[in-house]
């Protein structure tokens, strides 16, 4: 009875859980071989395709959440992903040495979004990007974030955003082929499909509707994946359908709290190992090996 009252019609994190578990694979064990989980990323090389999540405001989870999830993730040879913070924030998070995204809000001032573009670049990030899904609120007004006012952008703000670094910048949000298109068009480097844990009721699963996002963006771009990653079969699944890695949050945050950077990593390990486990009982030697055809629908 306990289980059944937290469900309620319409929770797009119910739904999205749903749809992963839905999601079936079959073995394949002929010339198989044990798989390398190695990922290249904007011309860098990593260990894992799980990272962590554009996270923010991790100080209640544990003293200086942030930065012990950016560590963790350093320590596991993965990516980082920073979201809200101040400028002392991302200073101490890429202090750490942690290959970092920067995602930033779509703040009413362009003028602020530059100069928060122009600051991580000066911090060494190893890419900046935009959260576009916190435009509006659940009321159909413009979004408040922390007493700061949000605006919808156009494609051509977008495309000034992009040409004001020469780093990768990355959209997160886009739950379309609609927006996938645009941001080809804006000249982006990188898309995050997700709904931002259930920003809107009834959403799309991102793993539903990333087969068609991965063909409209035909590997010209990554694709990374969001909301309700818990495993390594979950990361397997969303490799399969066409990303080339995830963003991993709530499943990392547990471990922050009881054992901070250390158990980030342990936790990053343990979704690496359980990938490296499917691969390798599905006959992917790597990530590009990983074949669409094994995943079946219930």
């Amino acid at each position: 009875m306990e289980e059944m009252k937290k469900i309620r019609p319409g929770d797009s994190n119910q739904i999205t859980r749903e749809y992963f578990d839905s999601l079936l694979v079959e073995m394949r064990h002929l010339d198989g071989a044990l798989p390398e989980t190695g990922l290249e990323l904007f011309g860098e090389q990593f260990n894992t395709p799980v990272m962590t999540a554009a996270l923010s405001h991790l100080g209640n989870v544990c003293e200086n959440g942030m930065v012990q999830m950016a560590e963790g993730a350093r320590l596991a040879g993965a990516v980082s992903w920073a979201g809200m913070g101040d400028e002392k924030e991302l200073e101490d998070i890429t202090a750490t040495g942690a290959r970092t995204i920067k995602i930033i809000k779509p703040y009413v001032d362009n003028d602020y979004i530059l100069q928060r573009i122009a600051h991580a670049e000066k911090c060494g990030v190893m890419a900046v990007g935009m959260d576009i899904d916190h435009a509006f609120s659940g009321k159909g007004k413009y979004d408040v974030v922390l007493g700061m006012e949000m605006r919808p952008k156009s494609l051509e703000e977008m495309k000034e955003f992009v040409k004001a670094t020469k780093l990768p910048f990355v959209v997160k949000g886009v739950l379309s082929v609609k927006d996938a298109e645009k941001c080809l068009e804006a000249g982006v480097k990188g898309i995050v499909v997700s709904h931002h844990h259930g920003i809107i009721d009834y959403a799309v699963p991102p793993l539903m509707i990333l087969p068609e996002i991965v063909r409209v963006v035909q590997k010209q771009i990554p694709v990374f994946v969001d909301c309700g990653i818990e495993s390594g079969s979950d990361v397997f699944k969303a490799l399969a359908l066409g990303a080339d890695a995830v963003c991993v949050g709530r499943a990392l945050m547990g471990a922050l709290q009881v054992n901070g950077a250390e158990g980030v990593q342990e936790k990053i390990a343990s979704l690496t190992e359980e990938l490296a486990g499917i691969m390798a009982r599905t006959g992917a030697s790597d990530l590009s090996q990983i074949d669409p055809s094994v995943i079946w629908k219930a």
